[in-house]
């Protein structure tokens, strides 16, 4: 056990988790600038400046746009308590863990809620949820964008087409997917979308920037019974982000500086050169793992998420001593899978400041030596050449996350 009397010193890791990812230096400055109040005058009209750069990486022209003060779980919550009054119907797409988590949060709200469920590995089909909401009044449709728990990233397009028949909101979890997969709330006509600072935007985990549209707005002036959340009401804390800067709750201050940072770089780099970074790097990433005989979980490239990549644990490894080698001996943190996948699967992040060139090669190099050291036959040198190859015929990118 440690001395809790000791001077903190956590030591230096190379983040390629599903979250959350490694942060840039100017993250680190930005959370050791000095503190002010949450009534500050200065700090009120910076709250303004971080809503406008959400808005700009949500791609949203909509009014209520801010971090709530939690994690993503808390967006889901926010997302759902809000949308839902008992007596409600509603459409959950579960295709992993973290989509069974909305379904598991709706339930919980009074309303009767259809999961409409997929193999884990693979998306929901639209035309089940369509079959689901037939003859019904359906309040939203809610999938997860980016499903971390198995690397599956959905198609948006189906399943606001489907809504838009059930005449339902559509209210989508993109905590894996904004600003490193291409997203555009206003375009595809999100009516709430939440996600996390951990993950692509490589800010400090415990907030969750959220928006809705103003079909959203008017819903909540027009709720029957109060929101089963007070903290996650939005009819009350979005007056602390609105005109009014009414008081709510204290806000993590210092990570509202570090996610206002965390915004002006992937703005500075700029959202589709994001994409194409995190997209390259996972392609190169999935070269080199398949050229050491390591097996993607999912099976079709088109649902693989580019941020999270799910593979297979090698026949005869031992999953939880190779994470514990790449930890110990390289500062290398992986995740193992969750749910029935857990001892099955190895889940790999490349987010955000995590995802570059240098560490998927420094990975792939570490992984192939613990794989050997563990028996398996492997030609040495394959996953670094195949990823290699992958980075000579692409355009060259670099994160934007300076230093």
């Amino acid at each position: 056990m440690m001395n809790p009397m000791e001077e903190l010193r956590p030591p230096t890791r190379l983040m390629l988790t599903p979250g959350p990812s490694c942060i840039s230096p100017r993250v680190y400055r930005a959370l050791a600038t000095p503190l002010v109040g949450h009534v500050d005058p200065w700090f009120t009209e910076f709250m303004g400046g971080v809503q406008e750069l959400l808005r700009r990486v949500f791609q949203t022209q909509n009014n209520i746009t801010f971090p709530i003060s939690a994690s993503g779980t808390g967006g889901i919550e926010t997302a759902v308590v809000n949308a839902l009054e008992p007596g409600d119907e509603a459409i959950v797409c579960v295709n992993g863990i973290f989509s069974a988590r909305m379904a598991e949060i709706a339930e919980r709200t009074g309303a009767k809620i259809h999961r409409v469920p997929a193999p884990m590995g693979r998306t929901v089909d639209p035309e089940d949820v369509r079959r689901a909401g037939q003859g019904r009044k359906i309040k939203f449709v809610g999938l997860a964008h980016g499903e971390t728990s198995t690397g599956v990233v959905t198609k948006l397009e189906p399943f606001r087409k489907v809504a838009d028949e059930l005449g339902a909101l559509l209210v989508v979890d993109c905590v894996a997917t904004l600003a490193g997969v291409p997203l555009d709330v206003d375009r595809q006509r999100i009516d709430i979308c939440f996600s996390g600072t951990q993950k692509a935007i490589s800010a400090p985990p415990g907030m969750s920037p959220i928006t809705v549209n103003a079909r959203v707005e008017e819903m909540l002036r027009n709720r029957k019974s109060k929101v089963q959340s007070w903290y996650f009401d939005l009819t009350t804390v979005m007056n602390y982000w609105g005109r009014e800067r009414t008081y709510h709750h204290t806000p993590p201050i210092p990570l509202i500086y570090a996610l206002h940072e965390a915004l002006r770089i992937v703005l500075e780099e700029g959202l589709e050169a994001s994409w194409e970074r995190h997209r390259q790097n996972q392609a190169a990433l999935i070269a080199g793992l398949e050229a050491m005989g390591i097996q993607l979980f999912v099976e079709n490239p088109e649902d693989r998420l580019p941020t999270v990549t799910a593979v297979y644990i090698p026949t005869g490894v031992d999953g939880v001593k190779a994470r514990g080698r790449l930890l110990n001996e390289f500062n290398i943190e992986i995740s193992g899978g969750l749910g029935d996948i857990k001892t099955t699967t190895w889940r790999i992040g490349l987010m955000g400041y995590s995802s570059q060139r240098a560490n998927v090669l420094l990975f792939l190099d570490a992984l192939e030596r613990v794989l050997l050291d563990q028996g398996m036959k492997l030609p040495i040198g394959a996953g670094i050449a195949s990823a290699a190859g992958v980075y000579a015929h692409a355009e060259p990118v670099t994160a934007g996350h300076g230093k």
